[in-house]
Formats: C-alpha cells, sequence, structure tokens
C-alpha cells in the first residue's frame, strides 16, 4: 500500500484488514492517534485524509491507498509547533492529554469546513455569506471528540482563539 503521511510518501506491506489507526501505529510508529473507543464515538483516533476528518479506528487502510494522511504529528511544521497547539498549550487545552491529537486534528478541519462554507446542525442563516465560528458553532462542530477529564473549556478556548477571528465567506446560490 501506498500513502502520502505528514507530506512524506510511505510504502507498506499490511493485511487488507488492517484499520488505518493500527497501520499508524502499530506498522509506522505514529502512536499521537489514540484508540480510545475503537468503536468511532471518541474521537480519540481522527486523523485528516486530504483535509478531512475521520475517524481511523472506522477506516481500512486499504481504502485510503494513494491519499494523503496528516496525524497529529503532521500539524507541526519546520517553524515549530502549528497555532493551535501553541494554543492548547496556553490555554490549558488538556489534562491527561489523550484525547488531545484527535482534537487538534478534527479542529484543524473543522476550521476547513467553515472556511469553505459548510454549514453544521446549528447554523443559524443557511443563506448567509458568512458563519460565524461562535460558541455554540464551535461546540457542534467538534462535539464528535470527547474528553474524559473535562478540558472542554481550554479546549473551546484554544479552538476559538485560534479559528474564530475570521469568519468565513460562503458562495452565494445564483
Amino acid at each position: 500500500m501506498q500513502f502520502t503521511i505528514n507530506d512524506r510518501p510511505v510504502e507498506v506491506e499490511a493485511d487488507v484488514r488492517t484499520s488505518l489507526l493500527d497501520l499508524l501505529r502499530d506498522h509506522l510508529g505514529l502512536p499521537g492517534s489514540k484508540k480510545g473507543c475503537n468503536q468511532g464515538a471518541c474521537g480519540a483516533c481522527t486523523v485528516l485524509v486530504d483535509g478531512e476528518r475521520i475517524n481511523a479506528c472506522l477506516a481500512l487502510a486499504v481504502q485510503y491507498q494513494g491519499r494523503s494522511i496528516t496525524t497529529v504529528e503532521g500539524l507541526s511544521g519546520a517553524e515549530g509547533l502549528h497555532p493551535l497547539q501553541r494554543a492548547f498549550i496556553e490555554h490549558d487545552g488538556f489534562q491527561c492529554g489523550y484525547c488531545t491529537p484527535g482534537q487538534l486534528c478534527s479542529a484543524v478541519a473543522m476550521a476547513g469546513e467553515v472556511e469553505r462554507g459548510i454549514p453544521s446542525h446549528v447554523t443559524a442563516d443557511l443563506t448567509a455569506g458568512t458563519i460565524v465560528l461562535d460558541h455554540d458553532e464551535l461546540r457542534e462542530r467538534m462535539s464528535g471528540n470527547l474528553c474524559r477529564c473535562g478540558a472542554y473549556n481550554g479546549i473551546v478556548a484554544a479552538i476559538a482563539e485560534t479559528f474564530a477571528r475570521q469568519p468565513a465567506q460562503r458562495e452565494q446560490a445564483a
């Protein structure tokens, strides 16, 4: 199987029944994504595939051949931590840290969804030209990621500081 993982080409042999999460952790030595519930309910295993968030525990690795996968290890760059990672530190957006990788990946993808104008269940005006990432919108969009420690206030503050600065422009229907 061939992938691009964290901007690096990767070729690996694995059983076609191997989950993407197990491929990342057990075959490629990328332990950032966590195995929480192994049922897609907690979000600890969230990774980005071509910029979209998925639960890696529910995905077969073979389904994502040839795709670009970003794990929490790939969020930071040569210039250092991703701005959201710095904000998590500044706002105490973690306690035990187990859910943090999934929270970070999910929030990065969520910001992309808002930027593209994709509404959520609580988006008030579906015809508006912008989506404002307010308190309710942010919490709804992050609802698939659980934190058993209860660090939600710090998580929300970090995400809001990083991404809620500018509302997204939505394409107007013709």
